[in-house]
């Protein structure tokens, strides 16, 4: 009966050194979501997550012999990752907000080319896996830490810092084990912190994302969510306007162009926007509500873009729309509609 019960680990380990496969395979299987969420906060980019998780995979397979077990198999697998991260991070420019690019707009008829390259944050469409066995706080931490806004700050600081604030305020690595991820010393991790925690401040909301869902209960999200639904679907811009804060903005990446104020983007909705008909069917991103956005094209609705909503007060203060139709592959939505518009 013991024996049926003891952990499996061990054994995986045993025989994933003595070069099996399968169970290495068995053995990373429960650290693989959340070290692919570990390179998203790290490159803020699906796309570098995956390839910084297949080349930790790859690394861990390889140096696997030489794991000696003086740290747990958590410790070391998150190492090879935020290595992995660290090289690619170092190879590619920063990932950005499109009000880091570039001014805010006045024409909705000159929204400028799109900028490609690895340049723009992306949305996240899965979820901080690896959370179940947390108590409540530090659950709510980890959906906090895949936040747009808290992933865009990330993005602003030095490589070293930003392995370090992840390892030690969301992941919950102690400064030791944070030092050995890193080949540093506890003192060196303790001042990265700081100045990280600091960066960070500056640029984050001072509210949560999911502090505001909180304060607007289950109830009011999924009512404020169905009246912007609704609202869009009917190109109805006055009752858009009034679940928008005075300050919104409106962003679209790769288009640099972005709106600034309720004036500005209503005019963007009304002038542009609606040009054509749209369907939309809701989702998370972020840990956010969000949307999967198409656009009829006169004889489908084919995917437009993937649209996360930022909330304050009750209300949206960020539209931040993904002008990419690649990006709903990643998501569970269908890949178009041949429905007649509602």
């Amino acid at each position: 009966m013991a024996e049926s019960n003891a952990d499996p680990e061990a054994q995986w380990l045993s025989e994933a050194q003595q070069g099996d496969e399968a169970a290495f395979e068995r053995l990373v299987q429960r650290y693989r979501g959340e070290l692919h969420a570990h390179c998203y906060r790290m490159l803020g980019s699906v796309q570098d997550a995956e390839d910084a998780l297949q080349e930790t995979l790859l690394g861990a397979w390889r140096g696997l012999s030489g794991f000696a077990g003086r740290s747990s198999l958590r410790a070391w697998l998150y190492r090879v990752a935020t290595n992995a991260c660290l090289r690619l991070s170092s190879r590619r420019p920063r990932r950005m907000l499109s009000f880091e690019h570039g001014p805010a707009c006045s024409d909705p008829h000159d929204l400028g080319e799109p900028v490609a390259g690895p340049v723009w944050l992306e949305p996240w469409p899965a979820g901080p896996d690896g959370d179940e066995d947390l108590d409540p706080a530090a659950a709510c931490l980890r959906r906090e830490s895949v936040e747009l806004a808290f992933v865009a700050a990330l993005q602003h600081l030095p490589g070293t810092q930003r392995a370090v604030l992840i390892l030690r305020e969301v992941l919950g690595f102690t400064a030791a084990e944070a030092a050995g991820i890193l080949e540093t010393t506890p003192a060196s991790v303790n001042s990265a912190l700081q100045r990280a925690r600091a960066a960070v401040a500056r640029r984050a909301p001072e509210r949560t994302q999911q502090a505001e869902l909180a304060a607007l209960g289950p109830g009011g999200c999924r009512d404020l969510v169905d009246a912007f639904v609704s609202a869009w679907e009917r190109a109805d811009v006055p009752a858009l306007l009034e679940l928008l804060t005075e300050d919104v903005r409106f962003t679209m990446p790769p288009l640099p162009a972005w709106f600034d104020g309720r004036a500005h983007v209503g005019r963007f909705l009304g002038e542009r926007v609606f040009a054509t008909p749209w369907r939309v069917v809701p989702l998370t991103a972020n840990e956010q509500p969000a949307l999967a956005c198409y656009q009829h094209d006169g004889e489908r609705y084919r995917p437009g873009a993937v649209t996360v909503l930022n909330l304050r007060g009750g209300r949206i203060c960020w539209i931040a729309g993904f002008v990419d139709p690649a990006l709903h592959r990643s998501f569970p939505v269908p890949a178009e509609f041949s429905l007649p518009h509602r």
